[in-house]
């Protein structure tokens, strides 16, 4: 079968409390049970398993609401309902978005990343890359270090969620973000994008 995936992105800094309690009623036991030290990372989880399960929906033409995830803290979630394959099932928050991709033809990993100017790149960079990317990032005019940066960084984020040798790593435009998506196999046709309004 050729490889297709597909990435939906939503913002959640507009959803508020009556819709976040109704994807609430979504989530399993097990993601009931999950505790979080702040508020916001608390929405976050909840958007980010709403969106996964809209995105299982339009791929495998079940409704949102009947996908079970299968999850644990530190570990990526996994499709327990419907019982089919899905080799690409990877998420990823930043800020006021998170993200989701799927693939039922290959393992993938996605990262987004706000691309925030207060951050100090240098020392992350330092913190993060190994020497050569550092020096190449350094190199660069300061105009177009943050870009860089936040890209080096995603496609390095995504490829370790992917956890397997990458076949491609897709950049995609975002005025925001810092969005790649890593997949083990090469897709066939361009990867779907679409935004979510949760």
């Amino acid at each position: 079968m050729a490889a297709a995936a597909h990435l939906w992105l939503a913002r959640t800094d507009g959803l508020d409390e009556a819709r976040l309690a109704h994807y609430g009623r979504w989530l399993g036991p097990g993601e009931r049970e999950r505790t979080f030290v702040r508020e916001a990372r608390r929405r976050q989880f909840i958007a980010a398993r709403a969106l996964l399960r809209i995105g299982v929906a339009a791929l495998l033409d079940v409704p949102a609401e009947a996908v079970e995830l299968g999850g644990a803290p530190g570990r990526a979630p996994w499709l327990v309902t419907p019982g089919v394959p899905l080799p690409g099932l990877s998420v990823s928050h930043s800020g006021h978005w998170v993200a989701c991709a799927l693939s039922t033809g290959t393992a993938l990993g996605v990262d987004i990343e706000m691309k925030e100017a207060s951050r100090d790149i240098d020392a992350l960079a330092a913190h993060a890359f190994d020497g050569a990317t550092c020096a190449r990032l350094a190199a660069l005019p300061a105009a177009e270090r943050l870009d860089a940066f936040y890209r080096t960084w995603s496609r390095q984020e995504a490829r370790i969620k992917l956890g397997v040798e990458a076949a491609e790593c897709i950049e995609v435009a975002h005025p925001e973000l810092s969005v790649v998506v890593c997949t083990a196999a090469k897709l066939a046709v361009p990867l779907g994008v679409e935004v979510v309004c949760l």
